[in-house]
């Protein structure tokens, strides 16, 4: 081969990286804005870098709305590229770089979730895992992954989830929950108990009394009365005191019901939606972050594991109808 010709001696035709990676963000998040705050830019250095590299390449990148952008045809083709080629570099380096003193993971879920799943398990992890900082970000908002407010995450939902790696975890389910002192064996004895209710944001097919009245043939039985609770933390505390029976998760209330502070005396089962490991593709990629996904999907003794699920229908207190 002639060396003197050959493609790979001659110089790669490229435009400036800073543009690159600027439109690579700016696609990524379909935002100038927010693609600023992830390269610790302004928005007009943004807007600068993208109109330079659509001068370079003499096409248009971007639709741009108010308050919005949108990719061309051009742009469409352009990203997946970019975005692979950025994920395969910092895949590597991210192999090379020595390990240096304890690596910090940042692990968000919902609050209740890190309440009731991850703290108690949290010793499993710190004892595999010695070398690691684990940090658990308790939020019900929803963390922006892709600009780094933390490494992985644990959804609730059926997905796809856009520009993440998704893999499921466990599926919730609802059921009546109530403290054993309150001795219910029936559905007909929940007529005479007050019900506990949990204010759900998205009301449509909420795992509520009227849902699980409807799957019990129960009619007449009063779900509009009986207190009212905006967490449904708050909502188990009131069952676990016996002011009531609530409709509740059997996943998250998995350790109260092992301890017998609750019984699910009774069906019918609500299913509920999949709890989904989620991050980054590139993050995914990571081996600190591969780590907190393995144990949360059960290489740890602790926390829940789909087979759970089986155990928790196993673990019916005397009397209770099957499912």
């Amino acid at each position: 081969m002639n060396e003197s010709n050959s493609s790979i001696s001659r110089h790669r035709q490229l435009p400036p990286l800073a543009a690159l990676r600027a439109f690579e963000a700016a696609a990524r998040h379909e935002s100038f804005r927010r693609a600023a705050d992830e390269l610790a830019v302004t928005p007009t250095a943004i807007s600068h870098q993208i109109r330079l590299l659509e001068e370079i390449l003499g096409l248009a990148l971007f639709v741009r709305r108010t308050r919005q952008v949108a990719l061309t045809e051009a742009g469409l083709r352009l990203y997946p590229t970019l975005r692979d080629g950025f994920d395969s570099f910092a895949r590597t380096i991210a192999e090379l770089r020595p390990r240096t003193g304890r690596v910090a993971v940042t692990l968000s879920a919902t609050t209740l979730f890190t309440a009731r799943i991850l703290l108690p398990a949290l010793g499993s992890f710190q004892a595999q895992h010695p070398d690691y900082n684990l940090r658990l970000h308790a939020s019900d908002e929803v963390a922006d992954l892709a600009a780094g407010m933390a490494d992985i995450a644990v959804r609730y939902g059926a997905g796809p989830f856009a520009g993440l790696a998704a893999e499921p975890l466990l599926t919730d389910r609802f059921g009546v929950l109530c403290s054993p002192r309150l001795g219910l064996s029936a559905p007909a004895d929940l007529r005479h108990t007050i019900l506990l209710h949990t204010e759900w944001k998205r009301r449509a097919g909420a795992p509520d009394w009227r849902h699980w009245a409807q799957l019990a043939g129960m009619d007449d039985l009063r779900v509009a009365e009986g207190p009212r609770f905006t967490e449904d933390g708050h909502a188990l505390q009131a069952a676990i005191a016996g002011h009531g029976a609530a409709i509740a998760s059997l996943v998250l209330a998995r350790a109260e019901i092992e301890a017998g502070l609750l019984v699910n005396p009774f069906g019918p089962v609500i299913a509920g939606a999949t709890y989904h490991v989620v991050a980054t593709p590139e993050a995914m990629a990571s081996a600190d972050v591969r780590a907190v996904r393995d144990w949360l999907k059960g290489d740890r003794r602790g926390g829940v594991t789909p087979g759970d699920q089986a155990r928790l229908t196993r673990n019916r207190s005397p009397g209770q109808a099957p499912r």
